[in-house]
């Protein structure tokens, strides 16, 4: 008789309701029809997933809204203790506040202000040996799908210091859309219109008025005529962000905040992804293993999220939840009896 194949619905369902340990070995060992790990890594090796997966089960529960948000950002998975994983490299890890051996990848969120409520619509693995494309060439194609293939609504496009560069800027300034993003300390700025040379965006000094509605500037590099807002919004007492956005009608710091402050949906889905789909804990060797591993990791936090979304609770909840039903029912019929 001849075995059943693994599939993509299998191997999510396994991360979906797995809680500690998301590896090959523990899915063989579990498994109701006890197959080997040779055919969960065939499946692995076999299948081509790729991020549109990720839009075509999502995009019938987002809620769009005109004033939406599109929010950027990159996660790095954690390899540090692997040996020769394909499309690992060594990069800085935000959360490590280091170099580390890491898989990056580029995400993309849709947020609708009014609700709160965040998908993940997109997202790339960066791999410049493989495509030749940077973090920025990523962050420019998912956009451009945004408005020309997914249609999605939104206003405003919040990213990191990393992407905040001339090209990206001027970019989505192009598209007619608003971007807010914090400049690097060190960025040479000029508040003077010309008359003094360029300083670091830490050296500016700032009127009372200043520090509440902004002040008009220009970055180097930049056309003589392209100025954008900038704001000096304190993020705690040893933190100051030094806000730019080219929407030159906004004329307060507070409401710079509050926008900025949407952008933290996505340092939410990036530990959520983490900590709950298994995401980093795939130590198998090539590429597309990795690739599909990662693309059954976001469809599980989607499914993740739906269910979130219907039973009114987080994503943590509904994890542990399931984890909860076992215990439930092993205290009603324990399978080991304490004597």
């Amino acid at each position: 008789m001849k075995k059943k194949s693994i599939t993509r619905l299998d191997y999510c369902q396994y991360l979906l309701v797995s809680q500690v340990n998301y590896t090959l070995t523990n899915y063989a060992k579990h498994h109701p029809e006890d197959i080997s790990h040779d055919r969960i890594n065939r499946y692995l090796r076999d299948d081509k997933l790729k991020p549109r997966l990720v839009w075509e089960k999502v995009k019938d529960d987002i809620v769009m809204d005109e004033d939406g948000y599109l929010i950027f950002d990159d996660s790095i998975l954690d390899k540090n203790h692997s040996h020769k994983i394909e499309l690992v490299n060594r990069q800085y890890s935000g959360n490590a506040h280091r170099i580390i051996k890491g898989i990056c990848i580029v995400n993309c969120i849709y947020v609708n202000p009014k609700t709160q409520q965040y998908w993940l619509i997109d997202y790339r693995i960066y791999d410049r040996a493989t495509d030749g494309k940077s973090k920025l060439d990523h962050l420019k194609d998912m956009l451009n799908h945004s408005i020309e293939h997914k249609q999605l609504a939104f206003k405003y496009v919040l990213m990191d210091t990393w992407y905040a560069t001339k090209d990206i800027m001027l970019y989505i300034d192009g598209l007619q859309k608003i971007f807010y993003c914090p400049l690097k300390s060190s960025r040479k700025v000029d508040d003077s219109k010309g008359v003094n040379p360029y300083k670091a965006v830490s050296e500016l000094t700032w009127t009372d008025k200043e520090q509440q509605n902004g002040k008009r500037i220009k970055i180097h590099s930049f056309a003589k005529d392209y100025k954008v807002q900038l704001f000096r919004v304190a993020v705690n007492d040893n933190r100051t962000d030094w806000i730019v956005t080219n929407d030159t009608t906004q004329d307060s710091s507070d409401g710079t905040r509050l926008v900025c402050a949407i952008r933290w949906k996505i340092e939410q889905f990036h530990r959520e992804l983490k900590q709950l789909t298994g995401i980093e804990n795939n130590q198998c060797r090539k590429a597309r293993i990795q690739r599909n591993h990662i693309c059954c990791s976001m469809l599980v936090w989607v499914q993740l999220a739906r269910q979130a979304k219907r039973l009114k609770q987080t994503l943590y909840q509904v994890k542990n939840g399931l984890l909860s039903d076992y215990l439930r029912e092993q205290l009603r019929s324990p399978s080991v009896k304490f004597a």
